[in-house]
């Protein structure tokens, strides 16, 4: 099974943090391959300019490789998709993750209960 992870699934593993629950540890741990959005990285890099989170863009773009995971790149697919998802959601970053996954396909491990009407391929935690 390939899957992506969402942005804050994603932080959660690079932190080591309790706010990752035991499901979310199988299914990254099952998984055949494990993607990080590069769309996380942007969303991480405007988050912190704004003040919002406290992370370093740069250190978690080489957290990707380091964790074992693969850089999912944005490509004209994925944004294309985005415009024909129904408007369950509002954040343009997480309906980018959802459309990425659909395209590939791939899984999508997130916490955000808003993106399960999506699709099947999206995994709530």
């Amino acid at each position: 099974m390939r899957l992506l992870l969402d942005t804050h699934i994603f932080l959660w593993v690079v932190a080591d943090s309790a706010l990752l629950r035991p499901a979310a540890r199988h299914w990254i741990e099952s998984a055949d391959e494990v993607f990080v959005s590069a769309a996380s990285i942007w969303e991480i890099a405007i988050k912190a300019r704004l003040g919002k989170i406290d992370a370093d863009a740069q250190e978690l773009e080489a957290a990707i490789a380091a964790s074992g995971f693969t850089e999912l790149p944005v490509r004209a697919a994925h944004a294309k998709g985005v415009a024909t998802l129904p408007m369950h959601h509002a954040d343009p970053f997480d309906r980018l993750l959802v459309a990425q996954a659909m395209a590939e396909p791939m899984r999508l491990l997130t916490a955000d209960a808003a993106l399960t009407p999506y699709s099947e391929l999206v995994l709530r935690v």
